[in-house]
């Protein structure tokens, strides 16, 4: 390919509406231009890097007996209702309806679609296991796109599926999911950490995600790096040390405390107390559907006082009180303020439970066995002190409900906790027969019994990999792309095309990297030699071969190495065999993972 004929709309000024780093360099490099919010055009080179990316994919897919789908991404809604997932999917999902007003959705996943072809096809435990895949385009009605490729509205995913006949089925193909990711990361240059997750409207018992460091990153992941434990927020736990509460003191006792509305006014309050002291009373309501019955719980959630919420551990342990009898939840929210008053008494910052019996009471391990304990007296104005949380308050369950913070203790080891921003590339989940179940998917099993399929969902974004490699590799000049995933292996780049014997030269490598199987971009413009090299840099190719009249009378050129910054000069007839040497040691490199 020739950079004169190539389109490469590379741009000198830092685009201003670009927050992270991926997406000033994808604009600035010339890889994406933006058609509308959160929706991407991928220019010449950035699809170049997506179908390797795929490529890599799809490799590691086979490789663990993976075969290909192609699934439309159009979806009538009723293979949405059979799941349950039409409803919940709320305002995520893209629905239209065709002429004759039949309800549709731009399919956000395939799980459905999947198990479809499935119940329809499989009929013995002797047809399993199946891995079915694709790599498909995927619409998400993001509230707010940013960040470029990172939270968008239109995005490549790889989805696979598993179906098993037993969760020993089940736990294989997890785990042979879970190493062939791990070959894909590695392959496209990614430094990354498997970290436990929740599973979200996506179902099922387990779930790992593959994350990325990085300050552009949407989550919070903790990691020791002494023990190599990591979990996202939702679902990470630490050590946290035990707090002294002395003599156990008498009954609980109402006391006046105009103004204060926050922890922080207790702190400060004369006669109040330490937030490590208090009781903190969190109102939520569940919403929970069976069949076309929607039923709303109230329930209250209690932390110490200097702890912070993590909804998605809270959604979980009210799910397991609320799905029963054929509940499902669907959502839990926080309680609005008029619900609030009605339901305790009191506006929030005057809450407590102690003496609560008409709603359920989920309170955080943290607080097992406190005594001498501070909460609202569910009276405007007014708190109790001497609270027993075991003694005073009738709690239902106990869970997990806080957030780690920096500098816990790690669960696993005496090591400390790091808490940073990472960003998702993958996501594992082992969904059992959640969808089998919902949409009849079953086969006989050895003894002739009818059982439901037991499935695996596993995605990986595309992009998001594109994006992640360049966060990752980048300098101030430019993208620092991983040979794997690079538009092109190398470039050359004759420094003044009008001189005869540097065209001459130039053409001649050009032709010979061709011949010898190279991906080499031709940099043929008339342009000055500063422009062709810092557009060089910016796109970010692995290697430069760099031809100026100065070098080549002594018969040299200049191979550059974009990673490492170093420079050589090298004889002009074996620049061809050393640079074809270089790459392939390269991909080596990359390649060669366990």
């Amino acid at each position: 390919m020739r950079w004169s004929t190539y389109f490469i709309p590379t741009l000198r000024e830092e685009p201003s509406d670009a927050e992270v780093i991926s997406h000033k360099l994808l604009l600035r490099a010339g890889l994406v231009r933006q058609l509308g919010a959160g929706i991407y055009t991928y220019l010449p080179l950035a699809q170049r890097s997506v179908l390797k990316i795929s490529e890599i994919i799809r490799q590691e897919m086979n490789a663990i007996g993976g075969q290909e789908f192609f699934f439309p991404a159009l979806h009538p809604a009723e293979i949405w209702q059979e799941s349950g997932r039409w409803d919940v999917m709320g305002q995520n999902m893209f629905r239209l309806k065709d002429r004759k007003g039949g309800d549709y959705c731009l399919g956000m996943t395939h799980e459905e679609c999947f198990t479809d072809i499935a119940r329809n096809h499989l009929r013995s435990y002797k047809q399993l296991p199946q891995v079915w895949y694709q790599i498909q385009t995927k619409f998400r009605d993001e509230p707010r796109p940013k960040s470029g490729l990172l939270r968008v509205r239109q995005f490549t995913m790889k989805d696979a599926y598993t179906f098993d006949i037993d969760q020993a089925g089940l736990d294989k193909a997890f785990d042979d999911q879970r190493a062939a990711y791990c070959k894909v990361y590695s392959r496209c240059g990614l430094d990354f950490v498997i970290v436990e997750a929740d599973s979200g409207s996506m179902g099922g018992s387990a779930s790992n995600e593959f994350m990325v460091y990085t300050d552009a990153g949407e989550d919070l992941v903790a990691s020791c790096p002494k023990c190599r434990y990591a979990a996202n927020t939702e679902k990470a736990q630490s050590r946290i040390p035990a707090i002294d509460d002395g003599e156990v003191a008498g009954a609980a006792e109402k006391f006046p405390t105009p103004g204060v509305r926050t922890i922080e006014d207790l702190v400060n309050f004369d006669g109040g107390a330490a937030a490590n002291k208090q009781i903190k009373t969190l109102v939520y309501v569940s919403l929970a559907q069976k069949g076309h019955d929607i039923k709303t719980t109230p329930f209250l959630a209690l932390l110490r006082g200097d702890h912070q919420v993590n909804d998605a551990k809270l959604s979980n342990a009210i799910a397991k009180i609320v799905n029963v009898d054929g509940w499902e939840q669907t959502a839990v929210r926080p309680a609005h303020p008029e619900e609030i008053f009605d339901l305790m008494g009191a506006h929030a910052g005057s809450l407590g439970a102690v003496g609560v019996t008409k709603l359920p009471i989920i309170a955080d391990e943290a607080l097992r066995g406190r005594q001498n304990m501070t909460t609202g007296a569910n009276e405007d104005d007014h708190h109790l002190r001497n609270v027993g949380v075991e003694r005073d308050i009738k709690v239902g369950a106990w869970a997990d409900l806080r957030t780690v913070v920096e500098g816990e203790g790690c669960p696993k080891c005496d090591g400390a906790l790091r808490v940073a921003k990472a960003l998702e590339v993958g996501h594992i989940f082992k969904l059992g027969t959640k969808y089998s179940v919902s949409m009849g998917a079953s086969v006989l099993n050895a003894e002739g019994k009818e059982v439901p399929i037991v499935m695996g969902s596993y995605g990986i974004g595309v992009e998001r990999v594109l994006a992640a490699a360049i966060e990752l590799h980048y300098d101030d000049a430019g993208i620092i792309f991983p040979i794997t995933i690079a538009p092109f292996q190398i470039v050359v780049t004759p420094l003044n095309v009008k001189d005869a014997e540097v065209k001459a030269t130039g053409d001649h490598i050009y032709d010979e990297l061709n011949k010898a199987g190279v991906e080499v971009l031709y940099d043929d413009r008339d342009e000055r030699a500063g422009v062709k090299l810092n557009d060089a840099d910016l796109v970010g190719f692995p290697f430069q071969i760099r031809i100026g009249p100065k070098k080549l009378k002594e018969g040299k050129v200049e191979f550059y190495d974009r990673a490492t910054k170093t420079s050589e000069d090298v004889a002009a007839d074996h620049v061809v065999a050393i640079a074809s040497q270089r790459i392939q040691q390269a991909l080596q490199v990359l390649n060669d993972v366990k």
